[in-house]
């Protein structure tokens, strides 16, 4: 694995390894805070326009895809950072 890039494993990773606390809103809205192992917070968020067409595991995967997007750049920044601070960039 290269140390340039971020990888679709550590992102899963990150997220695999997170305490998970969720709440419905509304009966229609899933949010899911992700406390990841160094404490940092991120929510993602799932929802519905009608209550009769809330699924909790639609809810989830999408909160999920959510939070991996926020990850990515997230993650992105940080090696950014690390590479220029080394001067590989």
């Amino acid at each position: 694995m290269s140390s340039n890039r971020v990888t679709p494993e550590q992102i899963a990773a990150l997220l695999d390894s997170a305490e998970t606390q969720e709440h419905v809103f509304w009966s229609k809205e899933l949010v899911v805070s992700y406390k990841l192992s160094n404490g940092f917070t991120i929510c993602g968020r799932g929802a519905c326009v009608d209550p009769a067409n809330f699924d909790i595991e639609i809810g989830r995967r999408v909160a999920r895809e959510n939070a991996e997007n926020q990850l990515w750049q997230l993650e992105g920044y940080v090696l950014q950072n690390k590479l220029h601070e080394q001067g590989a960039l």
